[in-house]
């Protein structure tokens, strides 16, 4: 099963050092039931492209929550056993739609890529987690800043890059 970490570029670095994600279980995001039906969709690419949208999101508020981070989102697409990571059963209908718990840490060598701001995304991913809090309450206002986060596309990387984006940035 394919599934997208959300990071942040000091949780990538540390994923490096350490050869691993996580120390388990820890949350991603993936083409689960759940997904399918809130996206309705049956093109696996589509459904992909969703579960990676909704890891950006996380690692936006993996960055709201650790204010001296890079400020670009970070998500890890790595490939697990099915049986490593499944629904979170005890959330019921707060899990959000895709989220899956990966039961243990993950060798970086599963990594197939890893998708990350570019840096001209920087002032928008900045003023989207300064605005979550406030979007969460229900201002529609903040919640137009924090989308504003999602018009730019995560770049591409090949797990080869992650020694260059950690040591310079993206």
């Amino acid at each position: 099963m394919r599934v997208y970490v959300p990071l942040t570029l000091p949780g990538l670095a540390e994923a490096y050092r350490t050869g691993e994600l996580g120390v388990g279980p820890f949350t991603a995001y993936a083409v689960t039931p759940g997904l399918r039906e809130w996206y309705a969709s049956d093109d696996i690419e589509e459904l992909e492209y969703a579960a990676l949208g909704r890891a950006a999101q996380a690692s936006l508020r993996l960055l709201a929550a650790a204010p001296g981070a890079p400020r670009r989102r970070v998500v890890i697409a790595v490939d697990v056993a099915d049986r490593a990571a499944s629904a979170d059963p005890g959330r019921g209908p707060d899990a959000a739609p895709g989220e899956v718990r990966v039961a243990g840490a993950v060798p970086l060598g599963k990594a197939a890529s890893v998708h990350a701001d570019a840096a001209d995304a920087e002032a928008d991913v900045t003023a989207a987690a300064e605005a979550l809090p406030t979007a969460d309450a229900g201002d529609d206002d903040a919640q137009v800043v924090v989308d504003g986060a999602e018009d730019h596309e995560l770049l591409w990387f090949a797990t080869q890059e992650i020694a260059n984006l950690v040591g310079r940035g993206v």
